[in-house]
């Protein structure tokens, strides 16, 4: 049975909204977590020496109450900043949240550990998982909602910002440097009590599965210190031009907006205001600041053209080149991973997805791929959560993963 394009979009919202350690200053006393958005709580603002840390040092950290679902009742919950490297490579401050069941472990060997991307899809730093747990804020706390099936397995689970401080949706090598950076940030806070023999792993979807695909194809080069046992991520808006012109002028338009906003902050030399009329310029100052529900419900049915002095906007050589930067498939995972999507996404296009797999495939990666004849995004992460879950379980276990290359 098919919902209308409007109850489709709460649904995405919804469910979307689901070295130097030494050097570290004390957390600001000051402010209790979840009070006061990122963009007003001293712990989130990089200190002037950031630069001195290495990536995934941990610069600060405080205890926090998690106020998403019964979270609190049934895990300890830290957050944690760190060095990372924006898209450039500049250093800057990421959050991760980091939560260990209060449950002792009694499976075989250390505790597992799962970074759990959140599709955050926002342009404001309200809307991060961190601030979310910590707030109880409905969209950013529903984060909480993949990660609980983890959670109640036993396993830890880390939730990181990894859109950064600047909120830069669909920015692939921002979010995986973060992703990558937040393990090894995670891997040396003692407070948690995870030993260093811990198996990790990656899950997410939708925004959060383009995380997840970014710190699984970066890890080989980025980050060959961390060592993953599997990668889960569905619905992966791989390739954001493809998306884009699949979206253009349909119900989730807001997606472009967000996108436009986030990767023009993040990469000046995109000029995208430059190529905005008089209504662009004012549709990219209001789809600032804006968590996911606000950008979804401004923007529907809007056209990038509309906005733009030029006919496609997308095919600029210096936006088509930042587009082409974030896109997957250049370099294969080392991981296994699992990739999951619905044939009829009507969100996120499975073709890309298809092009992207074929394209790691060709590089050598392992990856078990599962397409479902008929299903909307926000379901089909519900549908095959449990296989996530699964996949990434026999992971840990060690058993030979399925290779659908």
């Amino acid at each position: 049975m098919r919902r209308s394009p409007l109850r489709a979009a709460a649904a995405l919202a919804a469910a979307g909204a689901l070295a130097a350690t030494a050097l570290a200053p004390p957390a600001s006393a000051d402010t209790v977590p979840g009070s006061v958005p990122p963009d007003k709580d001293p712990f989130y603002q990089a200190p002037a020496n950031i630069g001195d840390y290495a990536p995934g040092a941990i610069v600060a950290s405080r205890a926090f109450t998690p106020k998403a679902g019964n979270v609190a009742d049934t895990a300890n919950a830290w957050q944690v900043s760190y060095r990372t490297n924006d898209s450039h490579g500049t250093p800057e401050l990421a959050v991760t949240s980091v939560l260990v069941p209060k449950k002792a472990w009694t499976g075989s060997g250390a505790r597992p550990v799962v970074s759990v991307q959140a599709a955050e899809d926002s342009t404001g730093t309200q809307c991060a998982p961190s601030y979310g747990l910590a707030s109880g804020d409905l969209f950013a706390s529903s984060a909480a909602v993949y990660a609980g099936p983890m959670l109640s397995k036993g396993w830890a689970v880390v939730m990181p910002d990894f859109e950064g401080p600047k909120s830069v949706f669909m920015g692939g090598l921002q979010a995986g440097h973060a992703v990558l950076d937040g393990i090894r940030a995670v891997r040396r806070f003692a407070d948690a009590g995870l030993p260093a023999t811990a198996k990790w792993a990656l899950a997410g979807y939708s925004g959060g599965a383009q995380a997840t695909g970014w710190a699984a194809e970066l890890q080989p080069s980025y980050a060959p210190d961390v060592t993953l046992a599997g990668a889960s991520m569905g619905g992966i808006p791989a390739d954001p031009e493809a998306v884009a012109r699949s979206l253009d002028g349909g119900v989730f338009s807001g997606f472009e907006a967000a996108a436009a906003v986030s990767l023009g902050a993040e990469y000046p030399e995109m000029d995208i205001n430059a190529l905005m009329n008089d209504k662009g310029k004012q549709a990219m100052a209001d789809a600032s600041g804006k968590c996911l529900t606000d950008l979804l419900t401004s923007f529907p049915f809007k056209k990038l053209a509309d906005y733009s002095t030029v006919p496609d906007p997308l095919a600029v050589p210096r936006v088509r080149a930042v587009l082409k930067a974030n896109t997957l498939g250049s370099a294969a995972p080392a991981v296994p991973v699992f990739d999951y999507h619905a044939n009829t996404d009507e969100i996120v296009p499975v073709g890309q997805d298809d092009a992207m797999v074929k394209a790691w495939c060709s590089r050598g990666a392992t990856v078990h791929v599962v397409r479902d004849a008929i299903g909307e995004h926000a379901l089909e992460m519900v549908v095959r959560q449990n296989d996530a879950v699964n996949f990434l379980d026999d992971r840990f276990a060690g058993k030979t993963p399925v290779n659908d290359c």
